[in-house]
Formats: C-alpha cells, structure tokens, sequence
C-alpha cells in the first residue's frame, strides 16, 4: 500500500467520515447541506453508505463538505 501523507482522507473509511458528518451537522443540517434523498426521507447509516458507494458525484460532495469540517 502506498503511503499517502499529504491525503487528509487517508485511513478514513466512508463509514467514519459519515458518521462524524452526523455528529457534528446532525442528519437535517446534512440533508440541508448536501441535498440527497437518503439524508432527508428516513436517514440512516446503513442506507446512506449504500447509495454514496455506488455515486461517485454525491460521495465526493461528503468528502468534500468533510474536508471543510477537519
């Protein structure tokens, strides 16, 4: 595996960085902020990491907004 230093998102699972996103917003503030069905209707862990593995345009976004909280 190669070594990453300078990636912030290194050794992050999508999982981890969901669930400080959860924390620290809250599912509404989320749902306010990144405006995807599985944070507004019936959020959950489970369901949001479902969906955000299999799109690349809404996982970036939580990435992204991640980014901005570290």
């Amino acid at each position: 595996m190669q070594q990453q230093p300078n990636n912030p998102l290194h050794g992050k699972t999508l999982e981890m960085i969901l669930n400080e996103l959860v924390a620290h917003f809250g599912w509404k503030e989320l749902g306010i902020r990144i405006r995807i069905n599985c944070f507004n209707d019936n959020p959950s862990v489970k369901s949001s990491l479902k969906f955000l593995r299999k799109t690349d345009w809404a996982r970036k976004k939580v990435e992204d907004l991640y980014l901005e909280i570290v």
